[in-house]
């Protein structure tokens, strides 16, 4: 069975201390994945407004996010400027580069993006993926592949941007199937390739699942019958419960499960992709809107 694994940094942590575990951890099992890079100002201290709203609220709660996380990520940004990310991502970027994963860009700021992607204008995102695109090139020497809108919300200003910037794919949403995403022109030249999987934190907790079920949980949902695509978060994966994503990856080579980068889940004829529309959605465990494919 292949399953698409997809890696997001999102902080400044998690660049630092938990792409280098995951590296670790990828390579004692020979297992290739995409990452997904923010570059610049980590402000996700700013999300704590949300707990006005009772459901992140209970999302933090339930997903024990103090811990999960660490209290310096929560509050990053909050009271003072976040600290950049470019300051410590050469390193991590350049091994990950090295070490033949796939390198794609998440965002320049992660919080900004969730809190203003459904109001940015066509200039405002292709400004963002400009910056972005030229601090990993300056650090690999090329762009990356892919873009992955933080928190999944991806709208169609994004998808016309994504056309004009040359990217290969992007993971914008989730979803069942790659489709090619419909925009004015009619079909995308660029699929998208859609989280069919749940994160940790959307559904820790939920009906008595502990960390001690979570695993066999997570392995249940895989298909041979149907695209698999997973994503993990340095933060969590590659930090406080890198404990249990080891476990996670013997459980998963004793079931003959491959992980792979989401770009070789690709076919060679892109053409060939049906059309589909991504659209303003809501998944459970997840507080807001999330970009989905709707129906054609």
């Amino acid at each position: 069975m292949k399953v698409g694994l997809r890696i997001d940094v999102d902080t400044y942590n998690g660049t630092r201390d938990g792409v280098p575990s995951l590296l670790k951890y990828l390579e004692e099992n020979d297992i290739q994945a995409t990452f997904f890079f923010s570059v610049g100002p980590d402000n996700m201290g700013r999300h704590l407004w949300r707990l006005l709203r009772p459901q992140f609220l209970l999302k933090m709660l339930r997903s024990k996010a103090g811990s999960l996380y660490g209290w310096d990520i929560l509050l990053r940004g909050t009271f003072w400027p976040g600290p950049d990310i470019s300051r410590v991502l050469e390193s991590p970027l350049r091994a990950a580069d090295r070490a033949g994963h796939e390198i794609g860009l998440h965002s320049l700021d992660h919080q900004r993006w969730q809190r203003r992607a459904g109001r940015m204008s066509r200039e405002d995102i292709a400004g963002e993926l400009k910056k972005g695109f030229k601090i990993i090139n300056d650090y690999i020497g090329r762009d990356p592949v892919s873009f992955a809108a933080p928190g999944w919300k991806g709208t169609g200003r994004l998808l016309q941007v994504e056309i004009e910037s040359g990217i290969r794919y992007g993971s914008d949403c989730r979803g069942s199937h790659i489709f090619r995403p419909i925009v004015e022109e009619g079909p995308s030249s660029v699929p998208q390739i859609p989280v069919t999987l749940p994160t940790y934190d959307e559904v820790i907790g939920k009906d008595g699942l502990s960390d001690r079920s979570y695993n066999d949980y997570l392995l249940s949902l895989f298909s041979a019958d149907r695209l698999n695509v997973l994503t993990i978060h340095t933060e969590v994966e590659g930090m406080s419960k890198s404990w249990l994503f080891q476990e996670f990856l013997d459980l998963a080579r004793k079931r003959d499960i491959t992980f792979v980068p989401l770009g070789s889940l690709l076919p060679d004829d892109l053409s060939a992709i049906p059309t589909g529309v991504m659209e303003k959605g809501t998944i459970p465990g997840r507080e807001g809107w999330v970009a989905v494919r709707g129906k054609d």
